[in-house]
């Protein structure tokens, strides 16, 4: 038995594993414990009649994690056996729930027939389910990809590949060991796969499944033996993966693991692709959180970027604006090309883009349907909606091929009509049919003679009586020949005894009364073979013909995918058109240098979230490199400087921005330090946490790198964060020459424009009135006077008692002269002006500047030292 099912015993999972094969065990349960043995990290859903049942300590866990009764039924080994199930009809519900929980599922299904059964129906598991294997519409969150990712590391290189099932999409790339944090948050996998020697540095915490596999699967043979039997080719060259061992060995884990969890082929994985950092717009963990691209910073999906931007008609270009707000491109001739599809759709929104976008809300996700056809899994409704998707390709191919602009028009060919497979959905399915084939009225009248003429038998079995019986009177002579039936003899033709002389030949008799007899004819015993069984054979000849018509789709598998990513595209340009109108954005103009200037720009979050926003401008060059920026606490400092990596982000994107103007530069990476929050899992203090983002920025920032640093220091003591925040940008400034915005309460960094023509001092205003402070959320060139603490407590709520002993503490610091013009101390000019020998007598000063040590003899020196001890001591 192996180790992991051993552990399984030990907590109570299953019999100790001498039991697990004792002759006291029931046949049944010896069948079910066979099967435990190869899935023992999962629940086994154990198929009996109606009811998937589970056993033993899976009863235990799916009772605690599901809420369902444990019970105890009987007892094997001498053991009762604790039992806890579900309905099969609500299977998809509770495999929902432990989905979330992250728990792995194995479904056993009865496969033998019981009829025929000597001892336990045999059984199979069909079916496992895990979070990143999910193809089940049930199971999906329709707006987000679901992804499984594997990680194999090779020295200071981690290779990660990354699938997503539901889609066909295969990647991969290799990152440095340092970077793969950064990875697994722009990626946001379901589940992690990795060797069980692997030690990452994985957070115990994390919203992903983890799961360890042997390590000879991630071993290089193995690994590319899986991948060329996937894609039937002799070497992975055309795949861009010679080079790259990691990403090679973690790709073949992976497809191995998925192949194995759906039981069949996935056929729909055709290609894998190599992805290169370059290729993106670099975002670290702490920046996506920041600027709460798709997540605000508690965590709730709205009000978010993705929120005000998602606007989309089908499933399938939700999941792609999401994709595309994380993966800012940086190629600038494609962010041209979307930018000029959007301004074509934008120019005459009316006549085009709500025709378009009518046509697009009517489409199904063909993407995952897609996918559930290659797995055998799609269910009927999928292939009706496929259907009347197919329908409109020839529409909406018509809109974008008459659009003057190159990106729309190659969308138009990926919607090319598929004439063919429309034809054949709408011959073989019903207009409405039925949600599951098993329960019949799937299949089209007309396509199929066999499965009409059973219909027509359930349908119009007593009219077919009717008919007979007036055939055989007519052909008889017999007026009171009657056609019947009943449960025992089943169809007959009843004659009075008087009558029976005159039947014909071909009348064989079954049944003899007193007063009559019953016969059964050719053509009624054909008719009762048929009738009796009618229903059931009629399922069962719609669920063949069903999986044949799944088969006849496989080959335009490829054509369908085409099809999908096309739709998904024109869906997510359409809606940066309709969002570029319903928010007033602008086209940005793009530029190959390093450089930002925008002209009325705003937060476009912050703005639907107020009545009236203040829109500002920015420039940002490599002659004003850096803006620093000083103002009260409110004005409006973290939304500025946010808004502008936004604006920068959404350019990236391929969308219009908020912005009355801009123009924005060829950037690499996006990095901010805002906000602080305390690590306590990791042992990591508020300032420990600043600190580190602070390091990773200016390790890894560039002269292309757009840097926000807001407040930097201030978890600490103020000369310490003073001093710490007046290098850091100087090093910015010195050393990685990126475009920044940096802002402060630091005062005395505003000197740093002196020493700096590349530093410009900015600031945001307030207006004070009385004991009270508006703001004006506007920036202006210059350094700002004040902070407006007090003010601002006094908004916050703070006794009017303690703003009032504040006050006055500060008139008192004031005075003494350590916070001079209302403003914090200027601490570069007060260590300046230091006496570099507090106490020291100048005399003594003058005698021990005026001694050559090296022309002294040690007794010169010694004597030497006692003068000055005697100058000192007067």
């Amino acid at each position: 038995m192996p180790a992991s099912a051993a552990l399984q015993a030990k907590y109570g999972l299953l019999p100790s594993p001498d039991s697990m094969n004792a002759p006291q065990h029931t046949p049944m349960m010896q069948q079910y414990l066979s099967i435990k043995a190869q899935h023992p990290d999962m629940l086994v859903f154990y198929r009996m009649g109606d009811f998937y049942e589970l056993f033993f300590g899976d009863a235990e866990k799916a009772a605690r994690l599901l809420d369902i009764t444990l019970t105890s039924r009987g007892a094997s080994n001498g053991e009762p056996i604790k039992m806890a199930g579900v309905p099969y009809h609500s299977l998809e519900q509770y495999l929902a729930k432990l989905v979330k929980l992250g728990e792995s599922v194995a479904i056993c299904e009865q496969i033998g027939d019981p009829s025929t059964s000597k001892g336990p129906v045999e059984r199979k598991v069909l079916r496992i389910v895990t979070p990143g294997t999910l193809t089940d519409s049930a199971l999906l969150d329709d707006k987000r990809d679901n992804l499984l990712l594997a990680l194999w590391q090779k020295q200071q290189t981690v290779g990660i590949a990354w699938l997503a099932l539901a889609a066909g999409r295969f990647r991969a790339c290799e990152v440095k060991a340092d970077s793969l944090s950064a990875e697994l948050e722009r990626l946001r996998p379901a589940e992690v796969l990795f060797a069980e020697s692997a030690a990452f540095d994985l957070p115990a915490n994390a919203s992903y499944a983890m799961r360890r596999l042997p390590e000879w699967q991630f071993e290089s043979d193995a690994a590319l033996r899986a991948l060329r039997r996937q894609f039937n080719t002799h070497d992975l060259a055309a795949f861009g993966l010679n080079g790259l061992p990691a990403a090679t060995c973690a790709a073949g884990a992976l497809i191995e693991y998925a192949r194995a969890t759906q039981g069949n082929s996935i056929s729909h994985v055709t290609s894998l692709a190599v992805e290169h950092a370059a290729a993106y717009l670099s975002i670290d963990p702490s920046t996506r959180r920041n600027l709460e691209i798709s997540e605000t910073i508690r965590g709730e999906p709205a009000p978010t970027l993705l929120s005000l931007f998602d606007t989309c008609t089908t499933s399938m270009g939700s999941r792609l604006m999401r994709h595309t707000l994380h993966h800012p491109l940086r190629d600038q001739k494609v962010i041209g090309e979307r930018l000029d599809a959007v301004a074509i759709l934008s120019a005459d929104f009316a006549a085009k883009n709500i025709a378009l976008r009518n046509e697009l809300k009517l489409c199904v996700d063909v993407e995952r349907i897609t996918a559930r056809i290659a797995l055998k899994s799609a269910r009927p409704r999928d292939l009706s909606g496929l259907r009347d998707t197919l329908v409109r390709l020839p529409a909406i191919h018509a809109q974008l091929a008459a659009l003057n602009s190159p990106r729309l028009n190659e969308l138009a060919a990926g919607v090319q009509p598929l004439q063919p497979v429309a034809e054949l959905l709408q011959q073989a399915i019903l207009a409405e049919p039925s949600a599951i084939v098993r329960e019949g009225g799937v299949i089209a009248d007309g396509f199929d003679a066999d499965l009409d003429e059973l219909r027509g038998i359930d349908r119009n079995c007593g009219q077919f009586l009717l008919d007979l019986e007036a055939r055989e009177r007519a052909r008889s002579g017999i007026p009171t020949l009657k056609v019947e039936y009943n449960r025992v003899h089943g169809f007959y033709i009843e004659v009075t005894r008087a009558q029976s002389e005159k039947v014909p030949e071909d009348y064989r008799r079954r049944q003899t009364l007193k007063n009559a007899e019953r016969y059964i004819t050719p053509e009624l015993k054909t008719f009762e073979d048929k009738a009796l069984s009618a229903q059931e054979r009629a399922l069962a000849r719609e669920k063949l013909l069903y999986d044949q018509l799944l088969d006849r789709l496989a080959p335009e598998i490829p054509a369908l995918q085409r099809v999908a990513a096309a739709i998904a595209e024109i869906d997510l340009l359409s809606t940066f058109a309709e969002r570029a109108q319903a928010l007033n954005l602008s086209a940005p103009e793009l530029s190959t240098e390093p450089a930002i200037e925008i002209e009325a720009g705003r937060h476009p979050v912050v703005e639907a979230q107020v009545d009236n926003f203040i829109a500002n401008d920015t420039r940002l060059e490599p002659v004003r490199q850096m803006l620093l920026v000083t103002g009260p606490n409110m004005g409006g400092k973290s939304t500025y400087m946010r808004q502008v990596a936004l604006i920068a982000l959404l350019a990236h994107c391929g969308s219009f921005v908020p912005a009355r103007r801009a123009k924005i530069g060829a950037l690499d990476q996006i990095f901010t330090r805002i906000g602080a929050a305390d690590d306590l899992a990791g042992g990591r203090s508020t300032f420990m946490v600043e600190m580190t983002e602070a390091a990773y920025i200016l390790h890894h920032a560039t002269p292309a790198s757009l840097v926000l640093m807001d407040e930097i220091g201030r978890g600490t003591s103020t000369f310490d964060g003073l001093a710490l925040a007046w290098a850091i940008a100087r090093h910015l400034l010195d050393a990685n020459k990126s475009l920044t915005l940096f802002a402060t309460h630091y005062f005395e960094l505003t000197r740093l424009a002196q020493d700096y023509k590349q530093l410009a001092n900015v600031h945001l205003d307030a207006v004070e009135h009385k004991d009270h402070i508006v703001f004006l959320h506007s920036v202006e060139e210059g350094p700002a006077n004040q902070s407006y603490g007090l003010q601002v407590a006094q908004l916050a709520g703070v006794p009017a008692g303690v703003i009032r002993a504040a006050r006055k503490h500060l008139q008192q610091l004031e005075q003494d002269g350590v916070a001079r013009s209302q403003q914090q101390p200027d601490l570069f000019s007060i260590v300046a002006a230091t006496d570099p020998a507090p106490g020291v007598p100048p005399e003594v000063i003058d005698k021990l500047s005026a001694l050559d040590p090296d022309a002294l003899s040690p007794k010169q020196a010694l004597e030497a030292l006692y003068a000055l001890k005697q100058l000192l001591a007067k």
